[in-house]
């Protein structure tokens, strides 16, 4: 691999980060959102499985227990 000296080196970065493409605020925003709406969702789903699967445990172990 060939040797880069460090001016050659800041230049090329200085290069690359000029090709970034930057989002804007708004594309921030609604990505932003999106995940939490998404966190929500999940999240939601997740405590309505979990109260599920609890009422059915419930009913099992009550019934074996006497």
């Amino acid at each position: 691999m060939a040797r880069t000296n460090p001016i050659q080196f800041v230049q090329q970065v200085r290069a690359e980060v000029g090709k970034i493409t930057w989002p804007t605020r708004r594309e921030v925003t609604v990505t932003t959102l999106m995940v939490v709406a998404i966190a929500a969702i999940a999240a939601l789903f997740f405590s309505v499985v979990d109260v599920a699967i609890r009422f059915v445990l419930d009913i099992i172990l009550n019934y074996f227990r006497g």
